[in-house]
């Protein structure tokens, strides 16, 4: 029998390497190490947008653009994040449950948002919210996990951080 690994330091979103063991029927994690502690929060039925989001949400409807995108900047003119917004697709899929299950991944926005022209490094925080009163569901990728913006984001929307994370 393999022993368990201390598994403590994982969190929800969280990316690790790591070993899988289960000689007797029942997987456990026999070893790992995180290798990204960006952090995913999701909330459905939010009030309130802000402006960037509604903007690009327009310019998507006008567009007749199922998707669209565009950076965020801070006060003084640094980009600080990356909005995403995309079409609620009525009677044929749910995006914000297909996002928050994993069906359909998140990795792709944040390897372009990372790679892209500012260059973000990991950690990041992750938001997926669906408005209550709009047909989309908008991610917001947050440069800086803990910082400002993203704890502005987490009280505006009643997303907690874990005190562990």
């Amino acid at each position: 029998m393999v022993d368990v690994a201390p598994t403590e330091s994982l969190r929800p979103g969280y990316r690790f390497d790591g070993d899988l063991a289960w000689d007797d029927g029942a997987a456990r994690v026999a070893a790992h190490e995180v290798t990204d502690r960006t952090l995913f929060a999701y909330a459905d039925g939010v009030a309130n947008l802000f402006e960037a989001a509604l903007d690009t949400w327009e310019e998507a409807r006008h567009e007749n653009s199922g998707v669209n995108a565009r950076p965020t900047y801070d006060q003084s003119g640094e980009p600080n994040g990356a909005v995403y917004t995309f079409a609620e697709q009525a009677g044929e899929r749910d995006v914000y449950a297909e996002l928050r299950d994993g069906t359909a991944p998140l990795e792709p926005l944040l390897e372009r948002f990372r790679d892209g022209e500012a260059g973000f490094d990991a950690p990041n925080e992750v938001f997926v919210l669906r408005p209550a009163t709009h047909g989309f569901v908008l991610v917001y990728l947050v440069a800086e996990k803990s910082g400002v913006l993203a704890d502005t984001v987490r009280d505006t929307y009643g997303c907690p951080r874990s005190d562990a994370a």
